[in-house]
């Protein structure tokens, strides 16, 4: 396995987040509290809670779509529908692509927090922690870049074309956000999806037209 920018990010967040399962004063330290972002300046609490998770089984579903997705879209050939077109690092080069990977990555989960930021900066029971904000960008991007792979969820296994996943995925985290009650940052995932997909706009106009041809085509 060649090391890369994904597999850095990727042993960090599985190494912090064992961490913090086994000392909860840690995992305490690092999660988003934005009551103590907005009134004791601990900015730091914006990007550190991106690299712990709750527990086993939320630290592998992010792991997994990370690997997966961020492999797929940072390096391997994607495109097998309307010719081959590569992933960033093909793209754009080795150094190139993996920046550009870097700041979707960090700069997408600093994104995210935003709104949950806003919601709950006087509130001081609020707390968060994952990367779901980071990884959404990535899927996002990903989407956008190649919106005729096919995609799946572990609980539902038939694979759909990405132009379709991506919106029907949005619907179901606004309808979520909205409902409440469900203990999950939805409004993490929709903002880190917003940065995803405008972020690849900036990089590549053509990949939002391509993705408007194929939603439309």
């Amino acid at each position: 396995m060649e090391l890369n920018i994904l597999i850095v990010f990727l042993i960090i967040i599985v190494g912090t987040s064992i961490k913090a399962f086994n000392d909860a004063g840690f995992m305490e330290k690092w999660m988003f509290i934005p009551y103590l972002v907005n009134h004791e300046k601990q900015y730091y609490r914006i990007a550190s809670h991106m690299a712990i998770h709750a527990d086993w089984m939320h630290l592998i579903f992010n792991a997994m779509s990370l690997y997966f997705l961020g492999n797929a879209f940072l390096t391997f050939p994607m495109n097998v529908y309307v010719g081959i077109d590569g992933g960033l690092m093909a793209y754009y080069g080795p150094l190139m692509g993996q920046i550009h990977f870097g700041i979707l990555f960090i700069v997408g989960g600093l994104f995210a927090a935003l709104i949950p930021f806003v919601r709950h900066k006087d509130n001081p029971g609020y707390r968060s922690l994952g990367a779901s904000g980071a990884v959404s960008a990535v899927i996002f991007a990903a989407i956008m870049w190649n919106p005729e792979m096919r995609l799946s969820l572990f609980f539902i296994p038939i694979a759909i074309p990405a132009y379709i996943f991506g919106p029907l995925y949005l619907l179901f985290e606004f309808y979520m956000d909205k409902r409440g009650g469900s203990r999950i940052a939805h409004d993490a995932h929709i903002g880190g999806a917003i940065f995803g997909i405008l972020y690849v706009l900036f990089i590549n106009i053509d990949k939002g037209k391509e993705f408007l041809n194929v939603f439309f085509g």
